[in-house]
């Protein structure tokens, strides 16, 4: 089998992928990490794509996995021992559930940091990209109408 890096192509930049659109890339992100990280991201990314249809996959900060829905709603990073879910605008997010475990000091970001062989809440975690995405659209609606009020 070859390694999903084999087939790599470099922009004029030097930058990985230039031809691969972001879901390829987050494609071969996931077949790359060949192990738990990688099932997980990909666990993760289907339930983000039965909460919110309409979410836009991105690639960004050089191999940074982004979903997005009028905004950033979360991005997906691999660690060693850990896949980091870092919602953008989650300080402003009801957690009832009590998913989020990291980052949980400043004032806009949350994140989950699941590690090998947790449990996923997986209805709670698809309540919370629901609200993320509500959270973009309603501010992106609200600076819409500010705009065309002003």
């Amino acid at each position: 089998m070859k390694k999903a890096t084999a087939a790599m192509k470099k922009n004029d930049s030097g930058e990985a992928n230039a031809g691969a659109s972001p879901s390829q890339l987050i494609d071969m992100r996931i077949t790359e990490l060949g192990d738990w990280r990688g099932e997980l991201l990909a666990r993760v990314r289907a339930l983000i794509k039965q909460a919110e249809p309409e979410v836009v996959e991105e690639w960004k900060w050089r191999g940074v996995p982004v979903w997005e829905r009028s905004g950033i709603i979360c991005t997906g990073e691999t660690y060693k021992s850990a896949v980091k879910l870092t919602f953008a605008k989650g300080a402003s997010l009801q957690d009832p559930s009590g998913l989020f475990n990291s980052s949980l000091d400043g004032n806009t970001r949350r994140a989950i940091d699941f590690h090998e062989g947790d449990e996923i809440d997986e209805e709670a975690l698809k309540a919370l990209f629901r609200a993320a995405a509500a959270l973009n659209t309603s501010a992106k609606a609200a600076a819409s109408r500010k705009k065309t009020s002003g």
